[in-house]
């Protein structure tokens, strides 16, 4: 009875230390900077998203966009905006949700990518 005792004992604690090893290979994939460009007749944009671990699942992404204003077929001058969002990472879906808004921010490691909606942003960092 000690004996099975001591071999159950052994078989939780070495499941718990592979649970504790897994790697989530998205999470480990999220922080970092991210580029995106786009463009259409009435303005020209970049946008950079800063990924940061802040804390367990809470994260902070920093957006910062550049834009010109295309009138009559001329580029105008840049212009700046500055975003900072708050997003909660689902260890289920694997997806960002950001708090204010509910965006999902998605990100796809073999592809070095991320996507809010329909944007795709590429990982240069």
């Amino acid at each position: 009875m000690k004996n099975l005792r001591i071999t159950i004992g052994v078989v939780v604690l070495g499941c718990a230390f592979l649970l504790g090893c897994s790697s989530d290979k998205v999470r480990d994939f999220m922080p970092g900077v991210y580029v995106n460009s786009a463009g259409g007749e009435f303005s020209v944009a970049s946008d950079t998203l800063e990924v940061e671990q802040v804390e367990g699942n809470n994260y902070v992404i920093n957006r910062r966009t550049g834009f010109n204003l295309v009138t009559d077929g001329k580029l105008g001058k840049r212009e700046y905006e500055v975003e900072k969002w708050s997003a909660v990472y689902s260890l289920d879906t694997q997806v960002l949700t950001e708090t204010k808004k509910g965006k999902l921010i998605s990100f796809f490691p073999d592809s070095g990518s991320l996507s809010v909606g329909r944007r795709v942003y590429k990982k240069i960092d």
